[in-house]
């Protein structure tokens, strides 16, 4: 039943005498273009976006609240008369649906970018709308989620179009570490659309319907002479794989709903709320045989982190982020006796679970949305240094190394580190150390940790003897033995205070529940200053 269908069947006041609109024609009136309003672009254009696999605006926002929760706001609202605009019909919504709901019983805030109207471009009263949005979840403390599937700035309302994308750049900036930011990619988002997901918390692109680029096929051809498709230019492979834009890659977007609700249920609402605890139902002091005899005798043999993970972690649930980029290290939430915390972990399958600089990129733009929102960040560390060689060098290895060393000193959450097995050089101190105000550092006895490895500790501190031998390599496997004896013991670091206990690797899980409990009222006070210059 429609909107008008349920007026004409309530009871209305009699018609006036002089024969002015009547209350019954006014509520009619309102119920048609309620409904008007509500159709978007129209029936083709919505079977247009069915076509391509893609739900509506509408459908998005109610496939993700909480049934009956959403509350649409600025429905009427319409474009100005500017530009090649001016004379058109008033465009109810301006292209974009915004409002608030539930998910979970939460409150979250929403935009979702109407394809079937205008092809979602953004003009000025849709940005508008969209910083409204933002206005009310930072002063009600709320997460926003936004739905982007737009052809750009509407170029008929010319620079008032980039008008709106400014504003809302500034509401971006404005609610970075105030309120989380989802953005989900559903389509297209081009030219200065790219920007305000890049400054949200986390990307979501759809597979195959999603596509990110600055400047589209036609212009990179024209320009640069270089011949390419939208899905090669910026699709989700592209920016899951290559460009590390992406934070997550799902199939369809049912999928990439459900993602959204499960963040939702990670995520405090804002700044000032703990991250949602739930009932614990996975045994807090549970150990894990496995671990005792994860890590392999041979020390240049990889293991598995993730295999560590899920033996740590409540019910083995990891919500890895960014899976495909870095993959040297890992990133992602898991729930600790019902607690959401943040994980970073090396990942010695992939170079050896050396940093680099994506590895030093994606850790630390995690670890500070965790200590921004007040999640406590657990990091697992088997990590032989610094990835080396002139791509590196020449790439900045040295700049965004910093990053990551810049945000763990940044981090005042509560933070604990277990040493799994190597913790070498520069890269020992990086990864949550003691030494970066770290509060509980734990290793296992079979951690390594020293200033380098003993193959190249020697060849530099015995170069003369090994040229001198009769025998380099046997010597050489003598005094990496003596050297390993000297330095690499983890009880070594434990006498110097560095460590704060050696634990069994089966008690992992138990000892880091422990540890964080009596964090949970952690307050540490740093020197007050504006901001940070962190090295980017």
């Amino acid at each position: 039943m429609t909107s008008s269908d349920h007026i004409t069947t309530e009871t209305a006041q009699d018609d006036t005498e002089n024969g002015m609109s009547s209350t019954r024609s006014k509520l009619r009136d309102y119920a048609t273009r309620l409904d008007k309003a509500m159709q978007g672009g129209g029936e083709s254009r919505i079977k247009a976006q069915h076509d391509k696999g893609k739900y509506t605006a509408r459908e998005r926002i109610a496939r993700l609240f909480d049934p009956d929760t959403f509350i649409e706001t600025g429905l009427f609202i319409s474009h100005k008369a500017i530009g090649l605009m001016k004379g058109k019909k008033p465009i109810d919504g301006d292209g974009v649906v915004t409002g608030y709901g539930r998910i979970n019983g939460r409150l979250v805030y929403v935009y979702a970018q109407d394809f079937t109207v205008l092809g979602g471009s953004l003009g000025n009263a849709h940005g508008k709308k969209i910083c409204a949005v933002y206005e009310n979840a930072m002063k009600n403390g709320a997460p926003v989620v936004g739905f982007n599937d737009s052809g750009g700035a509407r170029i008929q309302e010319g620079v008032d179009a980039l008008a709106g994308f400014g504003e809302i750049f500034f509401q971006n900036v404005n609610a970075s570490g105030v309120i989380p930011q989802i953005s989900v990619i559903m389509g297209p988002a081009a030219g200065g659309a790219v920007y305000s997901p890049a400054l949200t918390d986390f990307i979501i692109m759809v597979e195959e319907t999603a596509q990110m680029f600055v400047t589209g096929p036609e212009i990179v051809k024209t320009v640069m002479g270089e011949t390419t498709s939208f899905e090669e230019l910026g699709g989700s492979s592209v920016h899951s794989f290559k460009s590390g834009v992406a934070s997550f890659s799902r199939t369809d977007e049912d999928e990439a709903l459900d993602l959204v609700r499960k963040l939702i249920g990670i995520l405090p609402s804002n700044n000032l709320e703990d991250p949602p605890a739930i009932d614990a139902t996975d045994d807090k002091a549970r150990a894990s045989s496995k671990l005792d005899t994860i890590i392999p005798d041979d020390p240049k043999e990889p293991f598995d982190m993730f295999e560590v993970i899920e033996e740590i972690v409540d019910h083995g649930d990891f919500l890895e982020i960014m899976p495909n980029w870095g993959k040297n290290i890992i990133i992602g939430f898991g729930r600790l006796n019902g607690l959401p915390v943040g994980i970073v972990a090396n990942q010695p399958k992939v170079l050896a679970g050396s940093l680099d600089i994506d590895a030093s990129i994606k850790g630390a733009k995690f670890i500070r949305f965790c200590d921004s929102f007040n999640i406590p960040i657990i990091s697992l560390v088997d990590v032989p240094g610094f990835l080396p060689g002139l791509d590196q060098e020449h790439g900045g290895i040295i700049r965004n190394g910093a990053k990551l060393l810049y945000a763990y000193c940044e981090a005042t959450v509560p933070k604990i580190t277990v040493i799994l097995r190597k913790a070498f050089g520069g890269a020992y101190i990086v990864m949550g150390s003691k030494h970066l105000r770290t509060d509980v550092n734990f290793a296992w006895p079979t951690a390594e940790i020293a200033v380098m490895g003993a193959e190249g500790a020697v060849k530099i501190l015995y170069r003369r003897q090994l040229m001198a031998a009769d025998d380099p390599e046997k010597l050489q496997l003598e005094l990496e033995e003596q050297f390993r004896d000297e330095f690499y013991s983890p009880y070594t670091t434990a006498r110097l205070g560095h460590i704060d206990k050696i634990i069994l690797p089966s008690e992992t899980r138990p000892r880091i529940i422990e540890a964080l409990w009596p964090l949970l009222t952690k307050r540490e006070q740093r020197m007050k200053r504006k901001h940070g210059n962190i090295p980017l």
